[in-house]
């Protein structure tokens, strides 16, 4: 039987479809394997950033485990989009999401309505999703909308993810920036330091 996907194999990917087709492999083993094998600390990070109400849109919901940890807090409604329906179909059985959608974040998005919360956790990293998408995810969000968006910190300068920041002037406000260990614990010591920015700031 072969090995699911590792780490490295979802640092390397290059566009949508190599996403599609790492993660359509990786979905029935993510929780189990990966995030719990390596204390996976994002999701809980970037759930307890968040001090805002419903409804949260999810980006990069995966297998839900970000969604598992708002619905924790007693944060709702929560509506997820990821690119992969694998990882869709394991998020829509932990039974905490509105409504799950396939999507590219990279594409424009029009959901159908504009949410108080955006979080995300994991999506902006190596071989996923860059600054660019952060435009377009404001698009989606109320006057004062929180966002609480986990950063992998070896993107973070190499992306230009200040520069965005800095770009998208007077539509947002409050930025904040808290550096994070990815991982707790983690046996493998290619990441054991791994590091993210939580990033948060308000739609205006």
């Amino acid at each position: 039987m072969s090995q699911p996907p590792d780490l490295d194999q979802a640092y390397a990917l290059k566009t949508p479809d190599d996403n599609r087709k790492l993660y359509a492999t990786w979905a029935q083993s993510y929780d189990e394997g990966f995030a719990a094998r390596m204390a996976y600390r994002l999701p809980a990070l970037v759930a307890g950033a968040y001090a805002g109400a419903g409804p949260v849109l999810d980006v990069g919901a995966g297998t839900g485990l970000l969604g598992q940890a708002l619905a924790a807090r007693g944060v709702g409604p929560i509506d997820g989009i990821d690119i992969s329906p694998e990882m869709l179909a394991v998020a829509r059985g932990k039974a905490v999401y509105r409504d799950l959608r396939l999507a590219d974040v990279t594409q424009p998005l029009d959901l159908g309505q504009r949410y108080a919360g955006v979080v995300s956790s994991g999506t902006f990293t190596h071989g996923h999703v860059g600054p660019a998408a952060i435009a377009g995810l404001l698009d989606l969000a109320l006057p004062r909308a929180q966002f609480v968006l986990s950063v992998n910190k070896g993107v973070f300068a190499a992306q230009g993810f200040d520069a965005a920041l800095s770009a998208l002037g007077g539509r947002i406000a409050g930025v904040h920036l808290h550096e994070e260990a990815i991982y707790g614990d983690a046996p493998d010591p290619a990441h054991r330091a791994d590091r993210a920015i939580i990033l948060t700031f308000r739609a205006v």
